[in-house]
């Protein structure tokens, strides 16, 4: 696993040894940061990586313009892998970048700052995304998942992506009638 593009293009990834874990392989992380710099969504965003696991999609924003990320996970092994990927690619000490251990719903609920861009990818066996993105404190969010996305109101769909086995969601907030006044 490396880094695709940016600063720390080229810059190996390490991935902890956790049961469930999947990291998002290079292709499809290349194919999301395509689809969300066609969309000016990187370049300056405030990221959200949720069940954060190595850290790749932080770092890959990050490496491409991404003024801030909060990595979240609910393991210490994850957080570790996370710091020591990030001191790899020289981005430890970067402002804007945390490490939060919290469960993904938690983070959320507890959560003050709003975020311009979240990624999203639970085990494939994870099966509460109504209920996660009811609280989920971003504009923008890119769910990786197995199964068809439910997205229980609070999101529309933009577009959904299938890598192999691997379908890739761009969601939004909806538009309040606020809004469009």
């Amino acid at each position: 696993m490396r880094v695709i593009a940016g600063t720390a293009k080229g810059r190996r990834l390490a991935a902890p040894e956790l049961a469930g874990l999947r990291p998002t392989s290079d292709r499809v992380r290349e194919a999301i940061f395509d689809i969300l710099e066609a969309r000016r969504l990187v370049e300056g965003a405030s990221v959200l990586d949720l069940f954060c696991g190595s850290g790749a999609l932080g770092i890959e924003a990050l490496s491409r313009g991404a003024a801030s990320c909060s990595f979240v996970d609910e393991s210490r092994r994850a957080l570790a892998a996370v710091a020591a990927n990030l001191r790899s690619v020289g981005m430890a000490d970067r402002v804007g970048v945390r490490l939060v251990r919290s469960g993904a719903r938690r983070f959320c609920l507890d959560s003050a700052e709003r975020f311009s861009l979240a990624f999203l990818d639970p085990p494939y066996s994870f099966e509460h995304w109504p209920e996660l993105l009811a609280v989920l404190p971003a504009e923008v969010a890119v769910a990786e998942h197995a199964r068809p996305l439910e997205t229980g109101g609070a999101y529309e769909v933009i577009r959904s992506y299938r890598y192999g086995g691997t379908l890739v969601t761009l969601v939004a907030t909806k538009p309040t009638e606020k809004d469009s006044s």
